[in-house]
């Protein structure tokens, strides 16, 4: 069993990565039905939240449903930091976990996100204004360092864990690399290695199928991992990483009625939260995930990211299984 401050999670737990424009309710409700075991919101800006940002609002919304489920903040300034923290805690999160891993130019230009790993003391003074805020639990979820130059993460868990964070999740790569090349794990093994080193340490970064999974919990000896893009449009990889961690053998791949009724639950999901405009249109970007790898069917594609009532995306999706339905899936 992992533990978290007071927060039981299974033992080697599969986290759902805090993703912008993807982890929502509706996705992290999809995610959670299909076994993921802990979920992170998107993540927010503390000072959208200071000035009562309707977006940033927004992503406060959690449910029991989910739990255990933390809220990610972000931001480069103590005091807001602080009291970001507090606007957090009343909607009564498991966790608060602080993002010091996004490489967007947009947050790194503020001092925030990835930014932070340059300045290690700055990282330290802006986690213990929140983990003085707030009674929950914190955790942070970081990088390597800023590039292969400046690999840091040693440092970085060390003072984190003395300062009071509770768990840390790493994404294996530098701010540099962005999202490409090759994650590296042999850092964060090291890290959990590191005798000083208590907290729960998670790994992230390249999580796609379960041979990988299997393969990277027996190699590293973490405490749990977060998987982010490989769960986009396809929610069943953390059942399916499950099964294969007890039997060694793989579930058969969801059919299209499987994937149909996902991307409904989803659709309908994403109205009720967003109103169904919005809803409508923020799904677009997840149907090409959904139906990934069939042939001719850019016919429906172009529908369903282009139609804008609910009536008729419905009806596109049933005829998807009526000329797809017996369309075999390629494992994953």
């Amino acid at each position: 069993m992992v533990k978290i401050g007071n927060i039981e999670l299974p033992d080697f737990p599969l986290l759902l990565a805090p993703m912008e424009d993807v982890s929502d309710p509706p996705f992290r409700r999809l995610c959670k039905l299909h076994g993921a075991d802990m979920m992170y919101s998107e993540f927010i800006s503390s000072e959208g939240l200071i000035r009562d940002a309707m977006k940033s609002r927004q992503k406060l919304d959690i449910f029991d449903y989910e739990r255990p489920v933390g809220i990610q903040i972000f931001g480069g300034d103590e005091e807001a930091m602080a009291l970001s923290a507090k606007i957090v805690e009343t909607v009564r999160p498991d966790i608060v976990d602080i993002n010091y891993g996004c490489p967007v130019k947009k947050v790194v230009c503020k001092g925030a996100g990835a930014g932070v790993l340059k300045d290690v003391d700055l990282m330290v003074r802006l986690t213990k204004a929140v983990i003085k805020s707030t009674h929950l639990p914190v955790t942070v979820k970081t990088r390597l360092g800023w590039d292969e130059d400046s690999i840091n993460i040693d440092e970085v868990a060390e003072r984190l864990q003395d300062i009071g964070v509770q768990a840390l999740t790493v994404h294996a790569r530098t701010r540099a690399q962005m999202y490409k090349g090759h994650s590296d794990w042999t850092h964060i093994e090291r890290v959990k290695n590191n005798p000083r080193i208590t907290m729960p340490i998670f790994g992230n970064g390249d999580i796609d199928s379960p041979e990988k999974a299997l393969e990277y919990k027996n190699r590293f000896g973490l405490d749990g991992m977060m998987i982010g893009r490989a769960a986009i449009g396809y929610p069943w990889i953390f059942n399916e990483i499950k099964h294969y961690f007890k039997t060694g053998e793989k579930l058969a791949p969801p059919t299209m009625e499987d994937r149909v009724e996902a991307a409904k639950n989803h659709l309908t999901w994403s109205m009720d939260w967003k109103g169904e405009h919005i809803g409508i249109v923020e799904m677009r970007r997840h149907y090409t995930n959904y139906f990934k790898g069939i042939p001719n069917f850019k016919e429906y594609k172009q529908r369903l990211v282009t139609t804008d009532d609910a009536d008729g995306l419905y009806k596109t999706l049933e005829e998807i299984i009526e000329v797809f339905g017996g369309f075999q899936f390629a494992q994953q």
